[in-house]
């Protein structure tokens, strides 16, 4: 059935004469009046009845009116939904980052503008990091992703990233801890001997292994006591006097009263990395373009 013909048949319906719902579609009459008539010889029944003074209704035209917007109406939305998803503008994105990923302003700032640009668009937010979050992409369960570390990742075929930005690392140690006292700011060697607190391996791959090269660059392994699976345990361990730990610069706004964060005498830097399959949906995309927008802003 076309469509146009149930617009036809609308205008007229309200119009109730043929010659104004002509006028009103930019058409002359007989047209009209043909193209209803193949609409009724298609359903196989009369919908309107026409005398030399009026035109109306009849029942199956009753009844054929209200199905007829219904279908008009649900053909305007899923034409808008399908322009709104060509634009980016509708759909799904999953995005997924590590603990500090939401406190980079740069990245709350553009999730924050993009949930408000694009409110019809599904959001979807893990937690996740390193080998987990790569596969997570990798698979399609999520679009994009932070990861932090201090060098480009390893990515599989098919996937890029970008770095956003580069940030300090911090030493992270309960208040009483002589090196929280020092007059001097840490390096890496005065943590030959003390006991970590890191990311368990699917939270913090990448990161670790290169802290861990970092030591060894000083000339000692590093004792790892204890891995946490999340920010949270990571500073209940620091704080409990389990061990020291590192964090980036940007979760320092979440420090509790027994820690101190400390930068390193010789700085330490990790990047931020903006990762994603090469083939991005127009959503995706979208959101990707925010992000580097913010970047370079």
């Amino acid at each position: 059935m076309d469509l146009r013909h149930l617009r036809y048949f609308l205008c007229v319906a309200e119009e109730m004469h043929f010659g104004r719902a002509a006028m009103r579609l930019g058409i002359t009459q007989p047209p009209l009046s043909q193209q209803i008539r193949a609409l009724e010889e298609e359903l196989g029944v009369k919908l309107f009845e026409r005398t030399s003074r009026r035109v109306y209704l009849t029942e199956a035209g009753k009844q054929f009116e209200p199905e007829a917007r219904l279908t008009l109406q649900q053909a305007e939305r899923a034409m808008q939904k399908a322009r709104l998803a060509q634009r980016g503008e509708l759909g799904h994105l999953g995005f997924g980052f590590p603990a500090s990923g939401p406190f980079v302003p740069r990245v709350a700032d553009a999730l924050y503008e993009f949930r408000r640009a694009y409110p019809e668009v599904e959001l979807t937010l893990e937690e996740a990091g390193g080998s987990q979050l790569i596969e997570l992409i990798r698979s399609g369960k999520l679009d994009l992703g932070l990861i932090r570390g201090f060098d480009r990742p390893i990515l599989p075929d098919g996937m890029e990233c970008a770095c956003l930005q580069e940030e300090h690392m911090l030493l992270v140690l309960r208040a009483e801890h002589p090196l929280a006292q020092a007059e001097a700011d840490p390096e890496i060697a005065d943590l030959a001997g003390q006991p970590l607190v890191l990311y368990n391996q699917a939270s913090g791959a990448g990161i670790n292994e290169q802290f861990i090269a970092l030591c060894q660059q000083a000339g000692f392994t590093p004792h790892v006591a204890y891995r946490a699976s999340g920010l949270a345990t990571l500073l209940g361990f620091v704080a409990a006097g389990l061990g020291v730990t590192l964090l980036a610069r940007s979760l320092a706004r979440l420090r509790p009263d027994s820690l101190v964060f400390r930068p390193f005498a010789t700085p330490v830097k990790s990047r931020l990395w903006l990762i994603h399959n090469t083939d991005l949906s127009p959503t995706a995309q979208k959101f990707k373009n925010a992000v580097l927008c913010e970047v370079r802003a």
